[in-house]
């Protein structure tokens, strides 16, 4: 139940968020190993961006990518929050009864790479089905793809089992560090804001301002990773599955950061904020008020 609870409060959060995550991919894919000045920026900014897809690509392009944005989110996070659950309830995360920084971080690391393993796949589909655009506003590598089963098969056809689980090695530290951040804090946070007696414990106040301090973190470690993993999994292949722009998440890591210096790393930072603020705040608050709804109905 700890699973499928934390997949649905993250599909929860993936039905709000989704048209941010297509405006993130694409400024993350902007201006791709181009010096500043080198590209034409079809993007500003996140306002600018949902702007401009919406005009010239129709409203309902900012759902590209929402049906493997759901399983991934049901995957993924009901893997990664729902190993947290049980590690937690365990009594692992606390020494004498407070949470462990170390502890909540070693956990969502782990917690993360499990789930970062299983949802690779679908999170592969989901970048090629969201950069997908007009040509008069694309950016990165196109792929042609007409829908999340069409993608998965042809990936599959093309490139093998393995060829699935392209970009994992981004994935993996991405979602990690991720997990790690947003774990750590928001147990920290829901623990700091019941000792200052803010809100009455149980109230759902709690879980969303803590939810609020993790985002930020959360954002911050998580945005540089993240645009790598973009990258990687949207980069061309040759015939052999290989990538045509890089060799994996160092090179892809080392390379933006020699062409488009650390603001490359942090490309689409906003959008990132304006995508894994909200979807961090509302899956963990979701999380948090569906477990406690179900442990007092059993």
């Amino acid at each position: 139940m700890d699973f499928v609870l934390s997949g649905v409060s993250a599909c929860g959060a993936c039905l709000f968020t989704n048209p941010l995550e297509v405006v993130k991919t694409r400024m993350q894919l902007q201006g791709e190993l181009k010096s500043r000045g080198t590209y034409q920026i079809y993007y500003r900014n996140v306002f600018h961006a949902f702007y401009t897809i919406g005009k010239v690509e129709g409203l309902s392009s900012l759902q590209k990518g929402l049906a493997p944005g759901l399983v991934y989110q049901f995957c993924m996070n009901g893997v990664r929050l729902g190993s947290y659950a049980i590690i937690e309830s365990s009594g692992y995360i606390h020494t004498n009864g407070r949470v462990s920084a170390l502890k909540t971080t070693i956990a969502g690391a782990v917690a993360g790479v499990v789930g970062a393993v299983m949802g690779s796949p679908i999170y592969l589909v989901k970048t090629h089905l969201q950069s997908q655009s007009t040509s008069s506003i694309a950016v990165g590598h196109q792929y042609q793809h007409q829908g999340m089963t069409q993608a998965l098969a042809a990936i599959y056809r093309q490139h093998g089992i393995l060829g699935l689980w392209r970009g994992s090695s981004a994935a993996v530290p991405r979602v990690s560090v991720g997990s790690a951040a947003q774990l750590s804090t928001f147990s920290s946070s829901k623990e700091l804001v019941i000792d200052l007696q803010m809100f009455p414990k149980d109230s759902w106040l709690v879980a969303l301002t803590a939810g609020m301090i993790s985002s930020v973190v959360v954002v911050m470690a998580m945005t540089p990773f993240d645009v790598v993993s973009t990258r990687l999994y949207n980069q061309p292949v040759d015939h052999l599955g290989k990538g045509q722009l890089y060799k994996g998440f160092t090179d892809c890591f080392s390379k933006t950061l020699r062409k488009e210096g650390l603001t490359g790393l942090y490309k689409g930072l906003g959008a990132s904020y304006f995508r894994i603020g909200p979807h961090t705040i509302l899956s963990l608050f979701f999380w948090d008020e569906l477990r406690k709804m179900y442990w007092q109905l059993r």
